[in-house]
């Protein structure tokens, strides 16, 4: 598996402005992640804080998988906003999956914020012993 993306890059359509409402500003940013490979496969944990099951979209296709994301930042009904640098952050990350991998048995599971995929190995690609016989 190779990642595939920058460390972080703006949006170049961040900053969008209507007549009707204030100018918003939206980053995509590159979550961090932690991939741990065994003889069973691959776990990836990737850092996605603020983002609900609703607004996250994982998608593997011709050995890529992509990762992306709206967090949903709240504003408290009796504050009122006096500066904001990212409102809603968007995450995108994608990452090549090597064809040793079997992308059609790919698990997700996100809680608190932590995205958990888990990408087995097929089985003629995990290592197996070979049992050696004396004559």
């Amino acid at each position: 598996m190779s990642d595939t993306t920058e460390l972080s890059r703006r949006d170049p359509s961040a900053v969008t402005r209507t007549a009707n409402e204030p100018s918003a500003r939206r980053m995509t940013i590159t979550p961090a992640v932690d991939i741990y490979e065994d003889s069973h496969g691959v776990t990836l944990w990737a850092d996605l804080p603020g983002v609900t099951r609703d607004k996250l979209d994982v998608r593997v296709h011709d050995g890529n998988l992509a990762i992306e994301a709206e967090a949903v930042v709240p504003t408290p009904a009796n504050l009122r906003l006096q500066h904001a640098e990212v409102r809603e952050p968007r995450f995108a990350r994608t990452f090549t999956v090597s064809p040793d991998f079997d992308t059609a048995k790919i698990e997700a599971n996100l809680k608190d914020g932590v995205l958990k995929l888990t990408i087995p190995r097929r089985d003629e690609a995990r290592p197996r012993r070979i049992e050696v016989r004396s004559d």
